[in-house]
């Protein structure tokens, strides 16, 4: 695992994008919270170059296909599919079981799609060294999507846009030939934790499983937790991406995996928790028989389980870990593989 974990260095321009979350919301001011609010929650041209310069799949040795959506509101947003194939020997991916006669795309069709939904900095060529571990390591397809106003996609970011945009990329990989019947599972860091939240809460039929890291309950809530000055002034912000809220409209039977960094800088460690609560009264008040939530603490990292009949989610809190470089934690990706893999054990075990 640790050949393939993305390294400091490897992620330098990913960490550069996504630093933008606190140099934009560090800036917010009273007025700003209604005028002009997109550009600061949605800083897609930092860092400079981030609306022309996208890295491809290809710079980092992956094989890959450039779909380009077109949204209903007429939008191009240009994305990239890494689809599995049997033959990986050439990144050095672990092989799995297949069959003789089983083509390329009927293999994709039996293995996980990850959805990628990014943060609020840069751009999804940033974030393929991330990627490059579903794909390999976990042998995994995987959707980046570019949003409106990112990278080299057309129009300007806002959240109904967004919203779009996700249910495009949706749409795009729940109809493709070979992933048509893969399981679906949303990754999403930071503002991008919000849109799979969303998401699921629109298409729970189509989701099976989420994958959350450092997000927050709510927009207008995050304002009084990191900047106290301007609590009062919280109503003006009307980019909602209202989390709290959209969790119970998953159903119990969907599995959560919450990776939150204790020193989070950006979205105190509070939201996370907070959501983590909401997902627990989910579980509670849908089933009678819901096992106890289980507590456990190794290698810097604080693990919480609750378990029920449809479904195993889980809380795991990095204790290093800051807004930018959790996903580079000690843990943090054997976390997210054991989450994967149990998805297709369960999957396996029902059918």
């Amino acid at each position: 695992m640790s050949g393939l974990l993305p390294s400091l260095e490897s992620i330098e321009n990913f960490a550069k994008g996504t630093i933008a979350t606190a140099a934009g919301l560090g800036t917010v001011g009273v007025g700003l919270l209604f005028f002009g609010q997109n550009y600061l929650i949605y800083p897609s041209a930092f860092p400079p170059g981030s609306r022309t310069e996208v890295p491809l799949p290809i710079d980092f040795g992956l094989p890959y296909q450039d779909p380009e959506l077109v949204t209903p509101d007429g939008l191009k947003l240009p994305c990239y599919l890494l689809l599995q194939r049997k033959d990986m020997s050439h990144v050095e991916a672990p092989e799995v079981e297949t069959r003789e006669d089983e083509s390329d795309e009927e293999f994709a069709s039996r293995r996980p799609t990850i959805l990628m939904f990014h943060g609020n900095g840069g751009n999804v060529g940033h974030r393929i060294p991330l990627a490059k571990v579903f794909y390999v390591k976990m042998r995994c397809n995987v959707f980046m999507l570019s949003y409106r106003g990112y990278g080299r996609s057309e129009g300007s970011p806002s959240e109904k846009g967004i919203q779009i945009d996700a249910q495009c990329a949706l749409d795009y990989v729940s109809s493709h030939p070979a992933l048509s019947s893969s399981p679906i599972v949303l990754y999403g860091q930071s503002i991008g934790g919000a849109v799979s939240i969303d998401l699921a809460s629109r298409n729970p039929h189509a989701i099976r499983a989420l994958i959350l890291e450092n997000t927050f309950l709510s927009l207008p809530r995050l304002v009084p937790n990191a900047f106290p000055i301007l609590g009062p002034f919280a109503f003006l912000c009307h980019q909602k991406w209202d989390s709290a809220s959209k969790i119970p409209l998953i159903p119990r039977d969907i599995p959560i995996l919450m990776l939150s960094g204790v020193q989070d800088e950006v979205v105190p460690r509070e939201h996370m928790q907070g959501l983590w609560e909401i997902v627990q009264k989910r579980v509670s008040r849908r089933s009678k028989e819901v096992d106890a939530e289980d507590r456990t603490e190794r290698n810097g990292k604080t693990v919480h389980d609750i378990v029920d009949r449809g479904a195993h989610s889980r809380f795991v809190e990095f204790e290093k870990g800051t807004h930018n470089d959790t996903c580079v934690q000690q843990g943090y990706w054997t976390t997210v593989a054991e989450f994967i893999a149990s998805l297709r054990v369960r999957s396996t075990s029902e059918t």
